[in-house]
């Protein structure tokens, strides 16, 4: 039975992929105006089906808050829309008359798309957009946990796609997943380049696929509290980023750094915002609860609430807590809690002054947040561009940092597929977007004659031969001036 089912999934890896390949050849025949058209189009079915969309994601995952997940589908297709609507993406997109070189796009090809379960339709949305917008078909795995939420997402898509006249087939989700499908598609000679959303195993697979892959990593972002922060509004900041959809955002802070002055407020605040302390044991039975053996997060803890989290850990909170606080003096193997923590749960850390804080920043993303993001709550601009010296794709200065990282509240590239750069393991160190997913050719007219060795004159010509560089008449002119002089 299990050799029939995995079977089936290689077939339908190979069917999606041809049929992506066919639909590819005849998307890439359209203008820039057609392009945009389908893209309008999808936007505008998204949004209208956000809800149900949400809903079903988490039915099916069991994962974060509904009305956030309406909020990642309607920002996935809108807010993308709006910044990517604009952009020239096939045929002459920028030219430069004086030096006569001029790019022209040309799309990828076929994408392969890897979901994960915490962001199953949202960031199927974002990479679809930017793939069809680009002149791309688009194939997706979708997580074990997540196939029908994500399969409803892409036939959303492509239904919508259809209606403005794109072929079948540029957007497509498997029904069937397993690591061997998802090995198959990466490998299939229809599929150009790869991009992987998902854990280090399944981004490091794509990479060895032996074809362009644009991958991301893990957070495990820190969020330093400078002394001279607004601590109210950093508290209220951080609070607001943790809790949206349970902290799955890879960019949601996993540590608070608090710098000694303002520590007693920052715990103040963090309790006025109903966050709960734990103290050592409580601590424990939370770490056991939520980390796995080896450090890695338990799935079935991914995305829930402080009070469910509580409850199954054997610990009594007030009614409405918000966020669990586990205060921290180290970090490593053994500190569990110091890794990434997609739920409710926040480290906690104290330190003397700013400079004690960027090396601590730098050890907890050492252990698995490596290029991916920081944030500062700080009002002194020096401080804020010392931390931009750290190993992250991302600083983030006085604002959420889950929002802030995906481009919500910042004006950075808005995305669900956030880069980690090379000291994270990945190609790719910006927030994806449409221009990732084209090839640039250069169509380059000549404007200079070579000066070759032993020709008798020099020319450098632009246009013509009556026109000449001006560089080449001063050397002529010095020349005769050097022999008048040596008579």
């Amino acid at each position: 039975m299990t050799l029939d089912y995995d079977l089936r999934i290689i077939q339908e890896t190979r069917d999606v992929a041809r049929k992506a390949k066919e639909a590819q050849a005849i998307l890439a025949t359209f203008t820039q105006e057609k392009l945009d058209e389908i893209v309008k189009a999808m936007c505008d079915a998204v949004v209208a089906n956000a809800e149900w969309l949400a809903r079903m994601a988490c039915d099916e995952t069991k994962y974060g808050v509904y009305e956030d997940k309406i909020v990642k589908n309607t920002f996935a297709a809108k807010t993308v829309y709006e910044y990517i609507k604009d952009m020239k993406t096939t045929g002459f997109i920028a030219e430069d008359p004086v030096n006569k070189v001029y790019d022209v796009a040309v799309p990828v090809g076929v994408v392969m798309g890897i979901i994960p379960t915490t962001n199953p339709t949202s960031t199927l949305i974002h990479n679809a957009m930017c793939a069809v917008k680009a002149g791309n078909a688009i194939v997706f795995s979708p997580h074990p946990n997540a196939v029908k939420c994500s399969c409803a997402a892409a036939q959303v898509l492509q239904d919508a796609a259809s209606r403005v006249g794109a072929p079948d087939g540029i957007i497509s989700c498997l029904s069937k997943v397993s690591m061997q499908g998802a090995d198959a598609l990466m490998h299939n000679d229809n599929i150009s380049v790869i991009v992987a959303t998902g854990g280090p195993g399944l981004v490091k697979s794509a990479y060895s696929a032996g074809k362009p892959a644009l991958g991301v990593g893990a957070g495990n972002v820190p969020a330093f509290i400078e002394r001279t922060a607004d601590v109210k509004k950093a508290v209220r900041d951080i609070v607001i980023s943790k809790t949206f959809d349970n902290g799955m955002i890879c960019a949601s802070e996993q540590a608070i750094v608090a710098d000694a002055p303002v520590k007693d407020q920052v715990i103040a605040e963090l309790k006025a915002n109903n966050c709960y302390i734990m103290n050592d044991d409580e601590s424990a039975k939370v770490a056991k609860l939520i980390m796995t053996p080896s450090n890695g997060m338990a799935a079935a803890y991914v995305g829930k609430t402080a009070e469910y989290l509580a409850e199954h850990a054997g610990i009594s909170v007030p009614k409405g807590t918000k966020l669990l606080i586990a205060p921290m003096d180290g970090y490593g193997d053994e500190y569990p809690l110091s890794h990434e923590k997609l739920t409710s749960v926040l480290g906690f850390y104290c330190v003397k002054d700013w400079h004690d804080a960027c090396a601590l920043c730098e050890g907890l993303l050492s252990i698995g947040g490596i290029g991916h993001s920081l944030v500062i709550h700080s009002q002194d601009d020096s401080i804020i561009r010392e931390f931009a010296k750290k190993p992250v794709s991302r600083i983030l200065a006085n604002t959420p940092s889950s929002l802030g990282g995906i481009g919500y509240t910042t004006g950075i590239t808005p995305s669900l597929t956030l880069g980690c750069g090379t000291c994270g393991g990945s190609s790719l160190s910006e927030n994806l977007s449409p221009m990732h997913l084209i090839n640039i050719k250069k169509l380059a007219y000549g404007i200079c004659e070579p000066d070759v060795r032993g020709a008798k004159e020099t020319s450098c010509c632009t246009t013509s031969s009556t026109t000449c560089n001006a560089d080449v008449i001063s050397d002529v002119v010095k020349q005769v001036l050097a022999q008048l002089q040596s008579r």
